[in-house]
């Protein structure tokens, strides 16, 4: 059986922000009907927090709840225990009609942090990442340069952002550039 390796190999770039990522991550990605009790006891028994609401990202001692769209949530959480935290939500599940899978090994999780995140990010996203507009705990499913993307923050200078595992290298490197000594805009 082969190791499980990160799609960066942890790679790291420092600019006018910080740029790295973040290894392996359990990520599980639930769709159903956020309305039915069952489906939300499954994302807390998955993430250990709080169901977030609309854009929302929440964070427990080991595991972080995204919400992704009306029907969908996906559960962070440490990349060993991702078996053990899908087995909880599916027994949460119980009858209901749902879907979690483990989608651990098809995404990426990178960080961007610094004083001047916010900027790096905006300068490749068509979202309004304005202090007033965008603040911890705020999510978006855009896009970053020209792929899909989701990113949230985790507090007032950093970001994290999931995207596809077959696009990573390409993210990394334009949030690299974004990121270069002398690219500072001054915008925020």
């Amino acid at each position: 059986m082969s190791e499980a390796v990160s799609a960066l190999g942890g790679r790291r770039f420092d600019g006018i922000a910080t740029v790295e990522d973040c290894g392996l991550s359990g990520m599980i990605t639930l769709r159903g009907d956020m309305g039915l009790a069952a489906v939300r006891k499954a994302v807390t028994a998955g993430s250990g927090c709080a169901v977030p609401g609309i854009r929302k990202a929440t964070f427990g001692e080991s595991g972080t709840a995204l919400w992704m769209s009306p029907d969908e949530m996906m559960v962070l959480c440490p990349y060993d225990e991702t078996d053990a935290r899908l087995a909880a939500m599916t027994k949460a599940l119980g009858k209901s009609h749902a879907l979690a899978v483990n989608v651990s090994d098809a995404r990426a999780l990178l960080r961007v942090s610094g004083p001047k995140a916010r900027e790096v990010l905006a300068k490749l996203s068509p979202v309004d990442l304005s202090p007033e507009a965008f603040g911890p705990g705020d999510l978006r499913r855009s896009r970053i340069a020209q792929v899909a993307a989701a990113y949230w923050m985790e507090d007032a200078e950093s970001f994290r952002v999931i995207c596809f595992r077959s696009v990573a290298e390409y993210v990394f490197g334009v949030l690299k550039v974004a990121a270069a000594q002398g690219s500072e805009v001054g915008y925020f």
